[in-house]
């Protein structure tokens, strides 16, 4: 079975890359099942209900997200309602919603989704290594299929993540940072390894960011208004074959894909 994750959808274009994109996607890698990160899916920073519902009717059948996940309020709200939204599991016990779910697959084949975040230049959250091994204890009562995405920013915490959980997930995948790595692999013990899965949105900008805005803040220091960028659209992520009965990883390709350029009138 084959499994694919969306890098970080940014915006309104990530949002369409993922409308325009993902049919043909799952249709030339014969996708079962799509998990996509979509914590900056609001105007590059959160996620709304709306946008939500709308990746859900375009294929994805779980999203996971990250530190932005609170910059919208509604969130908060629908967030404890949909079981197919994630946010980190390493949050502190209280904290609206889950961070993990089961999905299935049209065969009913059962997958196991951990979402985490990292601790090295982010916010100060319990640690994801203790959150992971507990949870997957959970997970792995249900399905030996289990994906984790890692939001982090530091490589080194994910590449130690990856060592951590080899050959007790079917992957650990890096999300956040918004540049895609080429380290894809698969561990001694049969876990699917990629640092980051890149990031949907608009490549001809500073992670997703317009380049004025992002000069303008590293230039001055002051603070600055931060817009999607619009131009050069791509999907970014990976897809990896699983052994559905061990739950170990065959195969793990890096997608890159763009869309058509909308004509300006």
């Amino acid at each position: 079975m084959r499994v694919l994750l969306i890098g970080d959808i940014v915006g309104l274009p990530g949002c369409r890359a993922v409308t325009e994109l993902l049919p043909g996607i799952i249709s030339d890698y014969k996708i079962d099942s799509v998990i996509a990160n979509a914590e900056n899916a609001a105007g590059g920073f959160g996620l709304t209900q709306t946008l939500a519902r709308e990746l859900f009717a375009c294929g994805v059948h779980l999203l996971t997200s990250g530190n932005h996940i609170w910059d919208k309020r509604n969130i908060v709200k629908y967030i404890d309602q949909d079981t197919r939204l994630l946010r980190p599991a390493n949050f502190p016990d209280g904290t609206p919603g889950r961070g993990s779910g089961i999905i299935a697959t049209r065969s009913q084949t059962l997958i196991g989704v951990l979402n985490l975040a990292g601790r090295i230049f982010m916010d100060s959250l319990d640690c994801p290594f203790r959150t992971a091994r507990r949870e997957i204890a959970l997970l792995r009562e249900k399905t030996p299929i289990i994906i984790v995405d890692m939001h982090a920013e530091a490589t080194a915490e994910k590449i130690a993540m990856g060592w951590f959980l080899d050959g007790s997930v079917s992957a650990v995948l890096g999300t956040h940072t918004h540049v895609q790595t080429a380290d894809e692999k698969i561990l001694p013990q049969g876990t699917a390894y990629i640092t980051d899965a890149g990031m949907t949105g608009a490549a001809d900008s500073v992670i997703g960011i317009r380049k004025e805005q992002a000069l303008k803040r590293f230039l001055t220091q002051m603070p600055a208004h931060f817009a999607p960028a619009e131009n050069d659209v791509q999907l970014h992520g990976v897809w990896i074959e699983i052994d559905p009965e061990s739950g170990k990883s065959l195969q793990i390709e890096r997608v890159q894909r763009a869309c058509v350029p909308q004509r300006k009138l």
